[in-house]
């Protein structure tokens, strides 16, 4: 016998640690087998011919059944399994996602003196996201920020970030990301791999990201939501100034941690309402 089965999400995804177990029609258990790194199931174990009945299992996930006719010939094609996630949610659906600037927190926090942290924001950016039909690890997002739009809610600050120490918003007067793929990162997190843009400076930075749902809007469209972080070291980004105050404690942290709240219309452009 040659079974073959692929085990995806309802999103695409391949279910790595998907159990097929296989049944004749007493309800006796005749084969076992776990999906590999793609979601694949192969086996070659020998049965009769006749019909049999396969079930699908994997940790969060609803399981599957099916019924299976082993030919004269000893094969049979299982073909796509979809399991449904057990309370967790499925990625939106494919296309053009637009976000929306008015409903997305672009923000950044520091460590100031050692002790707590200083919050702020880009106020001014536009991003775009290409949700993939078939293989949701080839969806991709496009994002620009305004670097003078940093907002920290302190002018004197947010000018000497807007200066050559920092972000030199008069050379680089924008921040890109463009994503060159995704990853699953566990049962409802993913990696978006890609590239940042900042101060002339490209450096690969990864995504956590997390999809938060989809509904409808009041203006008749369909919003998504999504959370991601990440960590930046300033000096990456050729931003090395400093000011070291007492016991050599240095004022502003080099490493920020990013924090992204994302909402986004399905479509390549923003509803007027």
């Amino acid at each position: 016998m040659a079974l073959t089965a692929r085990i995806r999400t309802r999103d695409g995804w391949a279910v790595n640690h998907a159990v097929v177990t296989v049944t004749d029609m007493t309800g006796t258990q005749v084969l076992r087998a776990e999906a590999d790194d793609e979601g694949v199931v192969r086996d070659t174990t020998e049965l009769a011919p006749g019909p049999y009945t396969v079930i699908v299992t994997a940790v969060g996930y609803g399981p599957a059944a099916s019924t299976a006719i082993v030919t004269a010939s000893g094969r049979t094609e299982v073909g796509t399994v979809t399991l449904a996630r057990q309370g967790g949610t499925e990625l939106p659906p494919p296309g053009p996602w637009t976000v929306d600037p008015a409903h997305t927190t672009v923000g950044a926090a520091a460590q100031h003196l050692g002790i707590s942290s200083v919050r702020g924001r880009f106020t001014d950016f536009s991003a775009a996201i290409e949700v993939a039909p078939d293989d949701v690890t080839k969806s991709r997002v496009e994002a620009v920020i305004r670097a003078a739009s940093i907002d920290t809610g302190n002018g004197m600050r947010d000018t000497h970030l807007r200066s050559a120490d920092f972000l030199d918003v008069e050379t680089y007067p924008e921040i890109t990301y463009r994503s060159s793929g995704l990853t699953v990162a566990g049962q409802d997190r993913w990696t978006v791999h890609g590239e940042l843009t900042m101060r002339g400076v490209v450096r690969p930075v990864d995504l956590d990201l997390a999809y938060l749902g989809t509904g409808d809007d009041p203006w008749g469209g369909t919003r998504a939501a999504f959370r991601a972080t990440t960590e930046l070291h300033r000096e990456d980004f050729a931003m090395n100034y400093n000011q070291v105050v007492q016991a050599g404690i240095a004022a502003i942290g080099t490493t920020l941690r990013v924090e992204l709240d994302v909402q986004a219309v399905q479509g390549d452009a923003l509803p007027h309402a």
